[in-house]
């Protein structure tokens, strides 16, 4: 009896020691030169990288190096994509990645691998922001990021354009900056409301023209096999993308659920009220749902913490944050109501593999993080999310409404 007793709690401090060797670890991790400093801003200022080098400083992250992970693209089983494209220095991640999406439902409707604008329908999101500045007499955001269902809105408005008829970049220019662009915009904006001068027809041609100016004239037709039609019929006819086929799917507390709801963010500056919100666990098997039944989504939300790391390129809740067993409503409203978790960034989510009895999925990404490893790597351009990161930080997604069906019978509104 005796030892058996001995055995047990030999075997209990093992165990322990175990369990307590798989808890995540933190390191301070310096700042270093990455492909922003010494791609993207050497582009957009014509200076040697290494006065691009940010800041002496550490970020305080998991240590994700001593993990094993399913950091390679061969893993996952994933869904036709064009190749990721950067969006340089330009707050327009909303823009490409769904975009990126768009793109890959024109190849599960049709076939067709193209290549599309992703500027163009940022040109015409400006000229939107501008009509509600001008209409709430400058009381309405006027910012570079917006939110992924902005895209099919400004179809509906103005249709689509293959990337070689608007690429948005001149002069020779290889990554998008649009910071002098926007700092002139804002100049003269500030004017009209200084000055009380509402004239919204010379608002728009003001802005437009310095749109034009930095971006290029956005094309009123497009060839297509020779023969001459607009966007909207390139849309219509050419990428059979019917902009009202598309939904967009939330999971918040602070809204009532099955019903169309706002999502109360400075990027959903228009204030649209069509995201269906659902409970939280009905949201990760709705994503699980889509990926496996072939459809790809386009996803928003925060990859500002701790367990998103541009090294091994994967995102996941460390456990010195919260077990993943304790992911719930509550506190993925908690971080949301105290502003933890924000706003901040749109990809593409094209693949899943499940890793150890854990849910990965593969995605493409916009930023300059997923682009720190070799520029002729498979991943390159790709980042790696374990399942309880997209549970906690994720906030909402858009896809086709044939892959919500059942879903979409619960909603009364």
């Amino acid at each position: 009896m005796k030892k058996s007793i001995i055995l047990l709690i030999t075997f209990l401090v093992i165990a322990n020691i175990q369990a307590q060797d798989k808890k995540d670890k933190a390191i301070f991790k310096p700042t270093k030169a990455g492909f922003y400093q010494n791609v993207i801003m050497k582009d957009a200022s014509n200076v040697e990288a290494t006065s691009q080098l940010p800041p002496e400083n550490k970020r305080f992250k998991a240590d994700l190096t001593v993990k094993e992970l399913p950091n390679k693209f061969s893993l996952y089983k994933s869904y036709w994509h064009n190749n990721p494209v950067s969006q340089g220095n330009a707050g327009t991640c909303w823009a490409f990645s769904t975009i990126s999406y768009f793109e890959s439902e024109v190849y599960r409707i049709t076939k067709q691998q193209v290549k599309l604008s992703e500027i163009y329908i940022v040109y015409w999101e400006y000229v939107e922001k501008t009509k509600r500045w001008v209409e709430n007499r400058g009381n309405s955001l006027f910012d570079e990021g917006s939110e992924a269902n902005a895209v099919a809105r400004m179809f509906k408005l103005y249709g689509a354009v293959p990337l070689d008829s608007y690429t948005g970049l001149i002069g020779g220019r290889k990554y998008h900056s649009h910071d002098k662009m926007k700092a002139e915009m804002d100049s003269y904006l500030k004017s009209v409301k200084t000055s009380n001068a509402w004239n919204e027809e010379e608002i728009i041609s003001t802005i437009k023209s310095i749109l034009n100016n930095y971006l290029g004239t956005p094309p009123i037709e497009v060839i297509v096999n020779g023969k001459k039609i607009s966007p909207k019929q390139y849309l219509s006819d050419i990428l059979k993308i019917v902009p009202d086929d598309y939904v967009d799917i939330l999971s918040i507390m602070q809204e009532p659920y099955y019903q169309k709801v706002i999502y109360d963010v400075p990027d959903n500056w228009w204030k649209s009220k069509d995201y269906c919100n659902i409970p939280l666990d009905e949201f990760i098997s709705t994503i699980r749902s889509c990926i496996e039944n072939g459809y790809t989504v386009a996803i928003g939300g925060d990859v500002s913490e701790a367990g998103f790391d541009p090294e091994t390129q994967c995102a996941l809740i460390p456990s010195f944050d919260i077990p993943p067993s304790s992911i719930n409503e509550e506190a993925r409203q908690f971080r949301f109501s105290n502003q933890t978790t924000t706003d901040d960034h749109g990809i593409h989510l094209i693949g899943f593999v499940d890793f150890k009895d854990e849910r990965w999925y593969l995605i493409k990404d916009s930023g300059s993080g997923s682009r720190n490893n070799d520029i002729n790597a498979k991943e390159f351009g790709y980042y790696f999310f374990r399942e309880d990161f997209i549970k906690l930080k994720m906030m909402n997604f858009t896809v086709h409404k044939d892959a919500v069906k059942e879903l979409l019978k619960k909603f009364k509104n």
